[in-house]
C-alpha cells in the first residue's frame, strides 16, 4: 500500500465519506438524520477531525477515521481524551495497513492537540473490531452491557 495517502477529509469527499459511514453504521440511513448536514457539521468541528485514506491510484477512498474529544473515557487517567468515534476500511483494503495508517495519523493529530490518551469502543459482538483495536495497541479496559427504558 505504498501509494496510500492519509489526509484530512474535505468537502469534496462527502459522498465517499457518507458511503463508508453508511457501511459502518447502516442504521443512520433510516433514522431520519440529514446525512448531508451531519457531514458538513462533522467536517466543520474544531475539536475533531475526519481522516481519510485515498485508494491507490487516487480514485475514491479506502477508509476513514473520525476522532473527537470526550470529557472522559472509561479506563483513562486523563481528561479530556481523544476518542475514536468511527473507524472503517473498505473490505477490499482490509489487512493491508490502511486501518493502521489511519489510526497512526489520528494519534498524531491527538498528540498535536495535547491529548495524552486515546480511547475507543467496540460492540461486544464485533470481534473483528476488537481484534483490529488490539492489533494496533489499544488495550481492553472493561466490558459492559448497557440498558435503556423508554419513559
Amino acid at each position: 500500500m505504498s501509494e496510500m495517502k492519509i489526509r484530512r477529509c474535505v468537502a469534496e469527499d462527502r459522498n465517499e465519506l457518507m458511503r463508508m459511514r453508511l457501511a459502518l453504521w447502516p442504521e443512520i440511513g433510516s433514522d431520519g438524520t440529514n446525512q448531508e448536514a451531519e457531514a458538513a457539521e462533522l467536517l466543520a468541528k474544531k475539536d475533531a477531525i475526519v481522516l481519510v485514506a485515498e485508494s491507490p491510484g487516487g480514485v475514491g477512498l479506502a477508509g476513514f477515521a473520525e476522532v473527537g474529544e470526550r470529557a472522559y473515557a472509561d479506563g483513562c487517567d486523563t481528561a479530556p481524551v481523544a476518542y475514536l468515534e468511527g473507524w472503517y476500511v473498505d473490505e477490499g483494503f482490509r489487512g493491508q495497513g490502511v486501518g493502521r495508517a489511519l489510526i497512526a495519523a489520528a494519534e498524531d493529530w491527538a498528540r498535536e492537540q495535547g491529548y495524552r490518551e486515546f480511547a475507543s469502543d467496540a460492540l461486544l459482538e464485533n470481534v473483528e473490531s476488537q481484534k483490529a483495536h488490539e492489533a494496533i495497541g489499544f488495550e481492553e479496559v472493561e466490558r459492559a452491557v448497557r440498558y435503556r427504558k423508554a419513559l
